[in-house]
């Protein structure tokens, strides 16, 4: 079986395993109203989880990783503009995750088949 889709895009937190025992699943969604906040808030977020959607990221995190990745974030939006939202999910409800679909895919990407 050729896996080489699977080695090119990386698997979402909880496929392998749940997250560990001081970590817990943080699901991140935003909404921004200006680009370069956008920029910065996208950035943010690829340095500390796996995006799953256009404004959705899945991180694992622990307390300390979360409170520098949360305040990263009230850093880089207009509080009256723009929207956050944190979900921290634990390990017990982060096996229960159920996914459905395709991948999808932010960056771009070549492949060539041969």
């Amino acid at each position: 079986m050729n896996t080489w889709w699977y080695d090119a895009f990386p698997e979402v937190p909880y496929q392998k395993s749940p997250p560990g025992a001081n970590q817990m699943l943080t699901l991140v969604a935003y909404d921004i109203s200006e680009p370069k906040r956008l920029a910065r808030v996208a950035k943010t977020c690829e340095d500390y989880g796996v995006r799953v959607q256009y404004s959705i990221f899945e991180c694992r995190l622990d307390e300390g990783e979360f409170d520098d990745f949360w305040l990263r974030l009230l850093d880089a939006i207009n509080e009256k503009e723009d929207r956050l939202v944190a979900y921290r999910i634990d390990a017990r409800s982060a096996k229960e995750i159920m996914t459905a679909g395709t991948m999808v895919c932010s960056e771009k990407c070549l492949c060539y088949l041969v």
